[in-house]
């Protein structure tokens, strides 16, 4: 799922990159991807915590 979304955020930086008029999408992009590299991150951690 993670993977995914991180994809889907560097698909659409590539898009807005592609498209001049389009740099709401690029930074839609980057948020996009930032905060699921964040999210997974902060799952990973929680489950080695656990000590799952």
């Amino acid at each position: 799922m993670w993977l995914v979304l991180i994809l889907v955020g560097i698909a659409m930086i590539v898009f807005g990159v592609l498209v001049e008029a389009a740099q709401l999408l690029i930074w839609l992009g980057v948020i996009l991807a930032a905060v699921s590299v964040v999210l997974w991150i902060v799952r990973n951690v929680a489950r080695a915590g656990k000590g799952v």
